[in-house]
Protein backbone atom coordinates (compact mmCIF):
# COMPACT_ATOMS: atom_id res chain seq x y z
CA UNK A 1 0.00 0.00 0.00
CA UNK A 2 1.32 3.47 -0.80
CA UNK A 3 2.13 5.99 1.91
CA UNK A 4 -0.05 9.01 2.71
CA UNK A 5 -0.29 11.68 0.04
CA UNK A 6 -1.44 15.22 0.67
CA UNK A 7 -3.55 17.26 -1.72
CA UNK A 8 -4.13 20.88 -0.70
CA UNK A 9 -3.66 19.98 2.93
CA UNK A 10 -6.27 17.15 2.81
CA UNK A 11 -5.65 13.42 3.10
CA UNK A 12 -7.11 11.70 0.07
CA UNK A 13 -9.01 8.45 0.40
CA UNK A 14 -8.14 5.81 2.94
CA UNK A 15 -4.60 5.02 1.70
CA UNK A 16 -2.87 2.80 4.20
CA UNK A 17 0.22 3.39 6.24
CA UNK A 18 2.13 0.38 7.49
CA UNK A 19 -0.74 -0.14 9.94
CA UNK A 20 -3.73 0.77 7.79
CA UNK A 21 -5.84 3.81 6.91
CA UNK A 22 -5.57 7.53 7.02
CA UNK A 23 -8.57 9.82 6.73
CA UNK A 24 -11.39 9.23 4.28
CA UNK A 25 -13.74 11.85 5.70
CA UNK A 26 -15.54 13.80 2.99
CA UNK A 27 -18.62 15.86 3.70
CA UNK A 28 -20.38 14.58 0.60
CA UNK A 29 -20.16 10.94 1.67
CA UNK A 30 -22.61 8.89 3.74
CA UNK A 31 -25.53 11.20 2.99
CA UNK A 32 -28.57 10.86 0.76
CA UNK A 33 -29.73 13.43 -1.73
CA UNK A 34 -33.33 14.59 -1.60
CA UNK A 35 -33.97 12.62 -4.80
CA UNK A 36 -32.57 9.45 -3.21
CA UNK A 37 -34.71 9.93 -0.13
CA UNK A 38 -37.79 10.40 -2.30
CA UNK A 39 -36.91 7.21 -4.21
CA UNK A 40 -36.78 5.19 -0.98
CA UNK A 41 -33.04 4.84 -0.37
CA UNK A 42 -31.78 4.46 3.20
CA UNK A 43 -28.27 4.58 4.62
CA UNK A 44 -26.82 1.52 6.32
CA UNK A 45 -23.92 3.56 7.72
CA UNK A 46 -24.29 7.04 9.18
CA UNK A 47 -20.64 7.96 8.61
CA UNK A 48 -19.83 8.27 12.30
CA UNK A 49 -20.95 5.28 14.34
CA UNK A 50 -21.51 1.53 14.05
CA UNK A 51 -25.18 1.96 14.88
CA UNK A 52 -27.30 -0.65 13.13
CA UNK A 53 -24.51 -3.24 12.95
CA UNK A 54 -23.70 -6.15 15.26
CA UNK A 55 -21.92 -9.51 15.28
CA UNK A 56 -23.31 -12.32 13.17
CA UNK A 57 -25.49 -14.45 15.48
CA UNK A 58 -24.90 -11.86 18.20
CA UNK A 59 -26.68 -9.06 19.98
CA UNK A 60 -23.82 -6.54 20.18
CA UNK A 61 -20.75 -5.51 18.19
CA UNK A 62 -17.52 -7.15 19.38
CA UNK A 63 -15.94 -8.16 16.07
CA UNK A 64 -12.92 -6.19 14.73
CA UNK A 65 -14.75 -3.35 13.01
CA UNK A 66 -14.94 0.36 13.78
CA UNK A 67 -16.10 3.64 12.33
CA UNK A 68 -13.29 6.08 11.66
CA UNK A 69 -13.00 9.16 9.45
CA UNK A 70 -16.27 8.53 7.65
CA UNK A 71 -15.65 4.85 6.89
CA UNK A 72 -16.59 1.48 8.30
CA UNK A 73 -13.26 -0.26 8.59
CA UNK A 74 -12.39 -3.92 9.04
CA UNK A 75 -9.24 -4.07 11.11
CA UNK A 76 -8.01 -7.15 9.28
CA UNK A 77 -7.92 -9.54 12.24
CA UNK A 78 -10.87 -11.70 11.18
CA UNK A 79 -10.71 -15.22 9.82
CA UNK A 80 -12.89 -17.70 7.98
CA UNK A 81 -14.83 -18.35 11.18
CA UNK A 82 -14.87 -14.83 12.67
CA UNK A 83 -15.03 -11.18 11.71
CA UNK A 84 -18.57 -10.96 10.33
CA UNK A 85 -20.94 -8.10 11.09
CA UNK A 86 -24.58 -7.83 10.02
CA UNK A 87 -27.36 -5.28 9.80
CA UNK A 88 -30.06 -5.19 12.46
CA UNK A 89 -32.74 -5.32 9.77
CA UNK A 90 -33.51 -8.06 7.25
CA UNK A 91 -34.01 -7.30 3.57
CA UNK A 92 -35.82 -9.24 0.86
CA UNK A 93 -35.74 -7.47 -2.54
CA UNK A 94 -33.44 -4.50 -2.94
CA UNK A 95 -30.78 -2.45 -4.66
CA UNK A 96 -27.66 -2.26 -2.49
CA UNK A 97 -24.83 0.14 -3.36
CA UNK A 98 -21.54 0.73 -1.55
CA UNK A 99 -18.01 2.11 -1.99
CA UNK A 100 -15.11 -0.10 -0.98
CA UNK A 101 -11.34 -0.09 -0.84
CA UNK A 102 -8.87 -2.85 -0.03
CA UNK A 103 -5.26 -3.10 1.00
CA UNK A 104 -2.71 -4.91 -1.17
CA UNK A 105 -3.89 -8.47 -1.76
CA UNK A 106 -6.97 -7.77 0.34
CA UNK A 107 -9.95 -10.10 0.63
CA UNK A 108 -13.46 -9.19 1.80
CA UNK A 109 -17.05 -9.53 0.72
CA UNK A 110 -20.64 -8.33 0.86
CA UNK A 111 -23.23 -11.02 1.68
CA UNK A 112 -27.02 -10.82 1.64
CA UNK A 113 -30.02 -12.97 2.62
CA UNK A 114 -27.88 -14.22 5.50
CA UNK A 115 -29.79 -16.36 7.99
CA UNK A 116 -28.89 -16.28 11.68
CA UNK A 117 -29.36 -19.48 13.66
CA UNK A 118 -27.14 -21.25 16.23
CA UNK A 119 -26.80 -24.12 13.76
CA UNK A 120 -24.97 -21.84 11.30
CA UNK A 121 -21.52 -20.93 12.57
CA UNK A 122 -20.64 -18.77 9.56
CA UNK A 123 -22.91 -16.65 7.34
CA UNK A 124 -21.70 -17.86 3.96
CA UNK A 125 -23.41 -21.26 4.30
CA UNK A 126 -26.72 -19.43 3.83
CA UNK A 127 -26.01 -16.05 2.22
CA UNK A 128 -24.69 -15.42 -1.32
CA UNK A 129 -21.57 -13.27 -1.54
CA UNK A 130 -20.35 -10.55 -3.88
CA UNK A 131 -16.63 -11.22 -3.68
CA UNK A 132 -14.25 -8.32 -3.05
CA UNK A 133 -10.63 -9.16 -3.79
CA UNK A 134 -7.40 -7.51 -4.93
CA UNK A 135 -6.82 -10.21 -7.54
CA UNK A 136 -3.48 -9.02 -9.01
CA UNK A 137 -1.77 -9.06 -5.62
CA UNK A 138 -3.53 -11.94 -3.90
CA UNK A 139 -0.84 -14.20 -2.40
CA UNK A 140 -2.12 -17.54 -3.61
CA UNK A 141 -3.76 -19.52 -6.38
CA UNK A 142 -7.34 -18.57 -7.25
CA UNK A 143 -10.17 -20.35 -9.00
CA UNK A 144 -12.22 -18.18 -11.34
CA UNK A 145 -15.22 -18.48 -8.98
CA UNK A 146 -13.16 -16.88 -6.18
CA UNK A 147 -12.25 -13.67 -7.97
CA UNK A 148 -13.57 -10.11 -7.77
CA UNK A 149 -17.21 -9.57 -8.65
CA UNK A 150 -18.28 -13.21 -8.69
CA UNK A 151 -21.38 -14.58 -7.08
CA UNK A 152 -19.08 -16.68 -4.94
CA UNK A 153 -18.70 -20.27 -6.17
CA UNK A 154 -21.75 -19.86 -8.43
CA UNK A 155 -21.68 -17.29 -11.28
CA UNK A 156 -18.80 -15.45 -13.01
CA UNK A 157 -18.76 -11.85 -14.24
CA UNK A 158 -18.05 -10.71 -17.78
CA UNK A 159 -14.34 -9.90 -17.61
CA UNK A 160 -14.63 -7.53 -20.59
CA UNK A 161 -16.80 -5.25 -18.45
CA UNK A 162 -14.57 -5.28 -15.38
CA UNK A 163 -13.19 -1.79 -14.79
CA UNK A 164 -11.58 -1.91 -11.36
CA UNK A 165 -9.41 0.64 -9.61
CA UNK A 166 -6.29 -0.80 -7.95
CA UNK A 167 -5.89 -1.42 -4.25
CA UNK A 168 -5.83 1.75 -2.20
CA UNK A 169 -8.38 3.37 -4.52
CA UNK A 170 -12.13 3.55 -4.13
CA UNK A 171 -14.50 1.38 -6.16
CA UNK A 172 -18.29 1.22 -6.22
CA UNK A 173 -20.34 -1.96 -6.33
CA UNK A 174 -24.04 -2.68 -6.48
CA UNK A 175 -26.22 -5.75 -6.02
CA UNK A 176 -29.75 -5.85 -7.37
CA UNK A 177 -31.96 -8.64 -6.04
CA UNK A 178 -35.45 -8.42 -7.50
CA UNK A 179 -37.64 -11.45 -6.77
CA UNK A 180 -34.90 -13.85 -7.86
CA UNK A 181 -33.36 -11.72 -10.62
CA UNK A 182 -29.80 -10.88 -9.57
CA UNK A 183 -27.35 -8.31 -10.95
CA UNK A 184 -23.78 -7.43 -9.92
CA UNK A 185 -22.44 -4.00 -10.88
CA UNK A 186 -18.92 -2.61 -10.66
CA UNK A 187 -18.08 1.05 -11.16
CA UNK A 188 -21.21 1.72 -13.18
CA UNK A 189 -21.05 -1.41 -15.38
CA UNK A 190 -23.32 -4.43 -15.04
CA UNK A 191 -20.84 -7.30 -14.91
CA UNK A 192 -23.10 -10.24 -14.07
CA UNK A 193 -26.76 -11.26 -14.00
CA UNK A 194 -28.62 -14.51 -13.39
CA UNK A 195 -31.87 -15.93 -12.07
CA UNK A 196 -31.82 -17.52 -8.62
CA UNK A 197 -33.61 -20.82 -7.88
CA UNK A 198 -33.78 -22.02 -11.47
CA UNK A 199 -32.73 -25.53 -12.53
CA UNK A 200 -29.35 -24.11 -13.55
CA UNK A 201 -28.94 -22.37 -10.20
CA UNK A 202 -29.75 -25.54 -8.27
CA UNK A 203 -27.39 -27.61 -10.44
CA UNK A 204 -24.54 -25.22 -9.63
CA UNK A 205 -25.42 -25.21 -5.95
CA UNK A 206 -25.55 -28.99 -5.66
CA UNK A 207 -22.41 -29.78 -7.65
CA UNK A 208 -19.84 -27.38 -6.23
CA UNK A 209 -18.74 -25.77 -3.01
CA UNK A 210 -22.29 -25.70 -1.62
CA UNK A 211 -23.09 -29.39 -2.13
CA UNK A 212 -22.82 -29.93 1.63
CA UNK A 213 -24.57 -26.67 2.54
CA UNK A 214 -28.24 -27.59 1.98
CA UNK A 215 -29.64 -24.17 2.93
CA UNK A 216 -27.20 -22.07 0.91
CA UNK A 217 -28.90 -19.31 -1.06
CA UNK A 218 -32.46 -20.49 -0.45
CA UNK A 219 -33.61 -17.75 1.92
CA UNK A 220 -35.92 -15.15 0.44
CA UNK A 221 -34.78 -12.55 2.99
CA UNK A 222 -32.01 -12.02 5.51
CA UNK A 223 -29.50 -9.61 6.97
CA UNK A 224 -26.73 -7.85 5.04
CA UNK A 225 -23.25 -8.97 6.08
CA UNK A 226 -19.74 -7.51 5.81
CA UNK A 227 -16.71 -9.78 6.00
CA UNK A 228 -13.34 -9.24 7.69
CA UNK A 229 -11.36 -12.07 6.11
CA UNK A 230 -8.02 -11.21 7.65
CA UNK A 231 -7.29 -8.14 5.55
CA UNK A 232 -8.08 -4.49 6.31
CA UNK A 233 -10.97 -3.14 4.25
CA UNK A 234 -12.86 0.13 4.17
CA UNK A 235 -16.48 0.89 3.22
CA UNK A 236 -18.58 4.03 2.85
CA UNK A 237 -21.80 5.23 1.19
CA UNK A 238 -23.55 1.98 2.02
CA UNK A 239 -27.15 2.48 0.98
CA UNK A 240 -30.13 0.32 0.10
CA UNK A 241 -33.49 0.72 -1.59
CA UNK A 242 -36.11 -1.94 -0.96
CA UNK A 243 -38.07 -3.33 -3.92
CA UNK A 244 -41.58 -4.80 -3.73
CA UNK A 245 -42.33 -8.50 -3.41
CA UNK A 246 -44.21 -10.04 -6.33
CA UNK A 247 -47.08 -12.09 -4.88
CA UNK A 248 -49.89 -14.08 -6.43
CA UNK A 249 -47.77 -16.73 -8.14
CA UNK A 250 -49.42 -20.14 -8.59
CA UNK A 251 -46.98 -22.96 -7.86
CA UNK A 252 -47.59 -26.66 -8.55
CA UNK A 253 -45.29 -28.48 -6.11
CA UNK A 254 -45.86 -32.02 -7.41
CA UNK A 255 -45.97 -32.72 -11.15
CA UNK A 256 -47.60 -36.15 -10.85
CA UNK A 257 -44.65 -37.83 -12.60
CA UNK A 258 -41.53 -37.69 -10.44
CA UNK A 259 -39.88 -35.91 -7.51
CA UNK A 260 -38.60 -32.93 -9.48
CA UNK A 261 -38.36 -29.91 -7.18
CA UNK A 262 -38.02 -32.06 -4.04
CA UNK A 263 -35.09 -33.39 -2.01
CA UNK A 264 -35.26 -36.50 0.17
CA UNK A 265 -33.52 -36.75 3.55
CA UNK A 266 -33.07 -40.02 5.39
CA UNK A 267 -33.46 -43.61 4.21
CA UNK A 268 -37.26 -43.91 4.21
CA UNK A 269 -39.17 -44.33 0.96
CA UNK A 270 -40.52 -41.61 -1.33
CA UNK A 271 -41.82 -42.58 -4.76
CA UNK A 272 -44.42 -41.81 -7.42
CA UNK A 273 -46.97 -44.41 -8.57
CA UNK A 274 -50.06 -43.93 -10.73
CA UNK A 275 -49.75 -40.16 -10.47
CA UNK A 276 -49.60 -40.16 -6.68
CA UNK A 277 -46.76 -39.27 -4.33
CA UNK A 278 -46.21 -41.91 -1.67
CA UNK A 279 -44.31 -41.84 1.60
CA UNK A 280 -43.65 -45.20 3.19
CA UNK A 281 -41.56 -46.51 6.05
CA UNK A 282 -38.41 -48.31 4.95
CA UNK A 283 -36.49 -51.09 6.70
CA UNK A 284 -34.68 -48.62 8.99
CA UNK A 285 -38.01 -47.42 10.44
CA UNK A 286 -36.57 -43.98 11.11
CA UNK A 287 -37.68 -40.42 10.44
CA UNK A 288 -37.68 -39.39 6.80
CA UNK A 289 -38.41 -36.14 5.03
CA UNK A 290 -39.17 -34.91 1.53
CA UNK A 291 -38.52 -31.18 1.30
CA UNK A 292 -39.03 -28.65 -1.45
CA UNK A 293 -35.72 -27.53 -2.86
CA UNK A 294 -36.91 -23.91 -2.56
CA UNK A 295 -38.07 -21.77 0.33
CA UNK A 296 -41.69 -20.64 0.59
CA UNK A 297 -42.45 -18.10 3.28
CA UNK A 298 -45.90 -16.57 2.72
CA UNK A 299 -48.45 -18.71 0.90
CA UNK A 300 -51.81 -20.45 0.81
CA UNK A 301 -51.12 -24.19 0.38
CA UNK A 302 -53.54 -27.00 -0.46
CA UNK A 303 -52.64 -30.71 -0.34
CA UNK A 304 -54.72 -33.88 -0.50
CA UNK A 305 -53.72 -36.99 1.43
CA UNK A 306 -54.99 -40.51 2.06
CA UNK A 307 -53.72 -42.66 4.90
CA UNK A 308 -53.29 -46.14 3.43
CA UNK A 309 -51.62 -47.47 6.57
CA UNK A 310 -50.55 -45.70 9.74
CA UNK A 311 -50.82 -42.04 8.73
CA UNK A 312 -48.34 -40.55 11.18
CA UNK A 313 -46.94 -37.85 8.95
CA UNK A 314 -47.21 -34.09 8.54
CA UNK A 315 -46.51 -30.98 6.51
CA UNK A 316 -43.66 -28.81 7.73
CA UNK A 317 -43.73 -25.06 7.06
CA UNK A 318 -40.75 -22.67 7.09
CA UNK A 319 -38.44 -25.56 7.87
CA UNK A 320 -34.72 -26.11 7.33
CA UNK A 321 -32.40 -29.09 7.19
CA UNK A 322 -29.97 -29.74 10.02
CA UNK A 323 -27.27 -32.39 10.42
CA UNK A 324 -28.04 -34.21 7.20
CA UNK A 325 -31.50 -35.61 8.05
CA UNK A 326 -33.17 -33.65 10.84
CA UNK A 327 -35.75 -31.06 9.82
CA UNK A 328 -36.37 -28.11 12.12
CA UNK A 329 -39.53 -26.08 11.84
CA UNK A 330 -43.28 -26.23 12.42
CA UNK A 331 -45.36 -29.23 11.46
CA UNK A 332 -49.04 -29.22 10.63
CA UNK A 333 -49.93 -32.71 11.81
CA UNK A 334 -51.24 -35.49 9.57
CA UNK A 335 -52.00 -38.49 11.77
CA UNK A 336 -54.56 -41.22 12.54
CA UNK A 337 -57.81 -40.16 14.17
CA UNK A 338 -57.29 -39.11 17.75
CA UNK A 339 -53.77 -37.77 17.16
CA UNK A 340 -54.35 -34.15 16.19
CA UNK A 341 -54.46 -33.81 12.40
CA UNK A 342 -54.43 -30.08 11.63
CA UNK A 343 -52.69 -29.09 14.85
CA UNK A 344 -49.25 -27.49 14.89
CA UNK A 345 -46.16 -29.08 16.46
CA UNK A 346 -42.76 -27.43 16.84
CA UNK A 347 -40.02 -29.93 16.08
CA UNK A 348 -37.60 -28.40 18.54
CA UNK A 349 -38.18 -26.73 21.87
CA UNK A 350 -41.89 -26.27 22.57
CA UNK A 351 -43.61 -29.34 21.13
CA UNK A 352 -47.35 -28.83 20.57
CA UNK A 353 -48.11 -25.12 20.17
CA UNK A 354 -51.67 -25.41 18.78
CA UNK A 355 -53.87 -28.48 19.28
CA UNK A 356 -57.31 -29.37 18.00
CA UNK A 357 -60.23 -30.53 20.18
CA UNK A 358 -62.06 -33.84 20.34
CA UNK A 359 -64.90 -32.71 18.10
CA UNK A 360 -62.49 -31.61 15.37
CA UNK A 361 -61.01 -35.11 15.22
CA UNK A 362 -64.21 -36.21 13.44
CA UNK A 363 -63.38 -34.09 10.39
CA UNK A 364 -60.72 -36.63 9.35
CA UNK A 365 -61.90 -39.16 6.71
CA UNK A 366 -60.31 -42.48 7.60
CA UNK A 367 -59.10 -44.44 4.55
CA UNK A 368 -60.31 -41.77 2.13
CA UNK A 369 -58.94 -38.61 0.56
CA UNK A 370 -58.68 -35.52 2.78
CA UNK A 371 -57.95 -31.92 1.85
CA UNK A 372 -55.55 -30.02 4.07
CA UNK A 373 -55.19 -26.27 3.59
CA UNK A 374 -52.44 -24.27 5.29
CA UNK A 375 -52.14 -20.49 5.10
CA UNK A 376 -48.86 -19.01 6.30
CA UNK A 377 -48.55 -15.23 6.34
CA UNK A 378 -46.24 -13.24 8.57
CA UNK A 379 -46.57 -14.60 12.09
CA UNK A 380 -49.92 -16.33 11.48
CA UNK A 381 -50.63 -19.93 10.50
CA UNK A 382 -54.17 -21.18 9.87
CA UNK A 383 -55.07 -24.76 8.98
CA UNK A 384 -58.27 -26.28 7.58
CA UNK A 385 -59.19 -29.95 7.20
CA UNK A 386 -61.86 -30.73 4.62
CA UNK A 387 -63.05 -27.13 4.74
CA UNK A 388 -63.17 -26.92 8.56
CA UNK A 389 -60.87 -24.51 10.37
CA UNK A 390 -58.63 -26.44 12.76
CA UNK A 391 -56.24 -23.91 14.30
CA UNK A 392 -55.48 -20.22 13.89
CA UNK A 393 -52.18 -19.40 15.53
CA UNK A 394 -50.22 -16.17 15.77
CA UNK A 395 -46.68 -16.82 16.93
CA UNK A 396 -43.61 -14.60 16.99
CA UNK A 397 -41.14 -17.43 16.41
CA UNK A 398 -42.99 -18.58 13.31
CA UNK A 399 -43.06 -14.99 12.13
CA UNK A 400 -39.26 -14.83 12.33
CA UNK A 401 -38.83 -18.16 10.52
CA UNK A 402 -38.42 -18.97 6.86
CA UNK A 403 -37.70 -22.12 4.94
CA UNK A 404 -38.94 -25.11 3.02
CA UNK A 405 -42.17 -27.04 2.87
CA UNK A 406 -41.51 -30.65 3.88
CA UNK A 407 -43.46 -33.89 4.21
CA UNK A 408 -42.59 -36.26 7.05
CA UNK A 409 -42.44 -39.97 7.75
CA UNK A 410 -42.50 -40.60 11.50
CA UNK A 411 -40.19 -43.19 12.99
CA UNK A 412 -41.41 -46.57 14.18
CA UNK A 413 -42.36 -48.09 10.84
CA UNK A 414 -45.66 -49.17 9.32
CA UNK A 415 -46.47 -45.80 7.74
CA UNK A 416 -47.88 -45.29 4.25
CA UNK A 417 -49.56 -42.10 3.04
CA UNK A 418 -50.53 -41.05 -0.50
CA UNK A 419 -50.42 -37.38 -1.55
CA UNK A 420 -51.73 -35.49 -4.58
CA UNK A 421 -52.60 -31.99 -5.80
CA UNK A 422 -49.91 -30.14 -3.83
CA UNK A 423 -50.12 -26.53 -4.93
CA UNK A 424 -49.87 -23.06 -3.45
CA UNK A 425 -50.34 -19.39 -4.16
CA UNK A 426 -47.70 -16.97 -2.91
CA UNK A 427 -48.86 -14.10 -0.70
Amino acid sequence: MTSKRLFSGMIAGCLATGLFFSSCAQTEHNVLTEAEKAAGWELLFDGQTMNGWRDYNGTALTEPWHAVDGCIQAKGTGSDGTGYIVTEKMYENFELSWDWKLTKGGNSGMLYHVVERPQYKVPYVTGPEYQLLDVPNFPGELEEWQKLGVDYAMYLPDQAKMKVNPYGKWNNSKIVFDNGHVEHWLNGEKILEFEAWTDDWHARKNSGKWADAPEYGLAKKGVICLQDHGDPASFRNIKIKELPRKAGNEVVLFNGKDLTGWEAYGTELWYVKDGLLYCESGPDKQYGYLATRDYYDNYDLTVEFKQEADGNSGVFVRSFIEAGVKVNGWQVEVAPKGHGTGGIYESYGRGWIAQINKEQEEYLKVGDWNTLRIKVEGDNVTSWLNGNEMVNLTDQKIGAGQGRIALQIHDGGGIKVAWRNLRLKTL
